[in-house]
């Protein structure tokens, strides 16, 4: 970009570093379950590491992107075509994420079991398929971690679920209620304050209030804030860029500090060590700050706006997915080596993310592009 003032904020076709963004997020998610399968097999100074204990971060950051990138393309089919497909959003978005979605369920539920008996494998399945058949297809598999606990392959599909639903209606509230998108964002934020105070006060069943913590619409909405302030004051904000440069390096060094430093900032700023829901509230605005500083300016950053990031920004779905498949399978095998604890462990981590990005980058290559393929054809 030149002349940053000549920038048309309705019709940005690419933001920069997002996709390095993705990918970074993606690894964290990685990190924290490989140390979390290393602590079980005693711990070394690779797992107490404040690094690999972002997890709930990386998917809260997931959230706010999917939040700003889908409100961001919303507001501008509106602002061109003055209405919006639900029909094309639909099909995008099914066509992305249900494939390997689906896929890792059969996986999970159809190939696991086969091959622990096959392999005489000492792991004990928690569930079954007549068990979880409904939480997996209605898109509540979070429910299956809270009724049959949080060791199982699928976990990360939690967050598909949230995203799933998410998407379901806010198409719609598109299409016939833009003109109050931002009011609507705000009482999402409201709403979610709402129903946590009164899950804490013991007005939902324990289920009801699972449910409530983790769909966090709220992140999604700080992201859909961001897409709308960019798309409609872009240009006006552009005027402050100094202060704008200010505020995000001030939401870089945050985010910085929190994946570093989590556990000395849990403990001043929330007198635990372990997450609330607050915090969730708190992290989703640094995100989301951070998301539309980046994307007001929009400059590469060399790092992140790299080939090989960019490309690896596209296969962290991939990555996210598999992720936890290619850590079960290392973990035993890599366990039983005669090697210094903290060999073995970067052993381990090496291993699980060459394996993941490869397993990623060829289900992106023979079989996910097979429907982002048909997508193309079904939306011309």
């Amino acid at each position: 970009m030149t002349n940053q003032q000549d920038v048309d904020f309705k019709s940005i076709k690419f933001f920069n570093n997002f996709d390095g963004l993705r990918f970074i997020a993606a690894l964290l998610v990685l990190f924290h379950h490989a140390a979390s399968m290393m602590s079980k097999n005693g711990e070394t100074f690779i797992t107490q590491l404040d690094l690999f204990k972002n997890g709930a971060n990386a998917v809260s950051f997931f959230f706010v992107l999917s939040g700003f990138l889908i409100t961001y393309l919303l507001l501008q089919e509106q602002d061109k075509k003055r209405h919006v497909s639900i029909r094309n959003f639909y099909i995008k978005r099914i066509l992305r994420i249900w494939p390997l979605y689906f896929l890792m369920i059969i996986i999970a539920l159809f190939i696991q079991p086969v091959l622990i008996d096959l392999l005489h494998i000492p792991y004990v399945m928690t569930y079954d398929f007549k068990e979880t058949w409904m939480y997996f297809v209605f898109f509540l598999p979070g429910m299956v971690t809270f009724y049959f606990g949080g060791s199982h392959l699928l976990e990360p599909l939690w967050s598909i679920g949230v995203e799933e639903l998410f998407y379901l209606f806010w198409a719609p509230v598109f299409k016939y209620i833009h003109r109050f998108i931002f009011p609507i964002l705000l009482f999402v934020l409201v709403a979610k304050l709402v129903l946590l105070q009164l899950s804490h006060l013991g007005y939902f069943p324990p289920a009801m209030a699972y449910l409530i913590r983790i769909l966090q619409f709220e992140s999604m909405a700080y992201g859909g804030i961001g897409a709308y302030l960019l798309f409609n004051y872009g240009k006006q904000l552009l005027h402050y860029a100094r202060l704008i440069q200010i505020i995000k390096l001030l939401f870089g060094l945050s985010i910085l500090g929190l994946i570093f430093f989590s556990s000395a900032i849990h403990i001043l700023l929330f007198k635990s060590n372990s997450n609330s829901d607050f915090e969730v509230f708190v992290k989703s605005f640094l995100f989301a700050g951070f998301l539309f500083s980046m994307a007001l300016t929009n400059k590469k950053i060399l790092f992140l706006s790299s080939k090989p990031m960019v490309y690896l920004g596209e296969i962290s779905y991939g990555i996210y997915m598999y992720h936890l498949l290619i850590l079960t399978v290392l973990i035993l095998p890599i366990h039983n080596l005669h090697l210094n604890p903290i060999l073995k462990d970067s052993l381990f981590l090496c291993a699980s993310i060459l394996l993941t990005i490869l397993i990623a980058g060829l289900s992106k290559r023979f079989f996910e592009s097979y429907f982002l393929n048909f997508r193309k054809k079904l939306l011309r």
